[in-house]
C-alpha cells in the first residue's frame, strides 16, 4: 500500500498503524476465480475507472471478513458480508463506486468515519490516498487471529 492508514480506534484502543495483511499463496488460489467474478460484475455495473479497478482486483476482500463468517458467504459477492458486532462490510459495487467518485489521488487526503473492517480503508490507500479513519467499535477494524 502506497498510503498512510491512521486508524483512530475510539474507546480504550490505543492509536493503530495498520499495515498490509500478508496471504499464504494457499489461500490466495482459493478465492482467484471469486475476485474474477468480482472484477466482472463491477464492469458490468460501468465501473470505468481502471486505477479503481486495479485497487479493487489488488486488495483481497476476504482477509477483511472474519474467517468464521467466509464459510457462510462468498467474500466476493456483490452484497454485504457479516463481520460481527451486528456490523457488515459494504459490497464490492458500492466500495468501487463510492471510490471512483472520489477521484482519489496520491497525497489526496480522506476521512473516513466507521472504519469497519478497514476494506474501504485499504482500496483508498492501494490508490495513494493519505486516508485518517475512526471506528467507534474498537474490535472491528479486522486483523486475522485478533477475536
Amino acid at each position: 500500500m502506497t498510503g498512510l492508514i491512521a486508524a483512530l480506534i475510539c474507546g480504550t484502543a490505543p492509536l493503530l498503524g495498520v499495515s498490509r495483511i500478508e496471504i499464504s499463496g494457499a489461500d490466495e488460489e482459493d478465492w482467484t476465480a471469486d475476485r474474477d467474478e468480482m472484477l466482472r460484475v463491477l464492469r458490468a455495473y460501468n465501473i470505468a475507472d481502471e486505477r479503481v479497478m486495479a485497487a479493487m482486483a489488488k486488495v483481497r476482500r476476504h482477509v477483511y471478513i472474519p474467517e468464521e463468517y467466509r464459510s457462510k458467504v462468498n467474500p466476493y459477492g456483490d452484497y454485504p458480508c457479516p463481520i460481527g458486532h451486528g456490523q457488515t462490510i459494504s459490497q464490492p459495487y458500492i466500495v468501487a463506486y463510492m471510490t471512483e467518485h472520489l477521484e482519489v489521488s496520491a497525497g489526496k487526503n480522506v476521512l473516513e468515519i466507521g472504519t469497519g473492517s478497514g476494506y474501504q480503508t485499504a482500496v483508498l490507500a492501494e490508490l495513494g490516498a493519505d486516508v485518517y479513519t475512526i471506528e467507534i467499535i474498537p474490535n472491528l477494524p479486522y486483523k486475522p487471529g485478533r477475536r
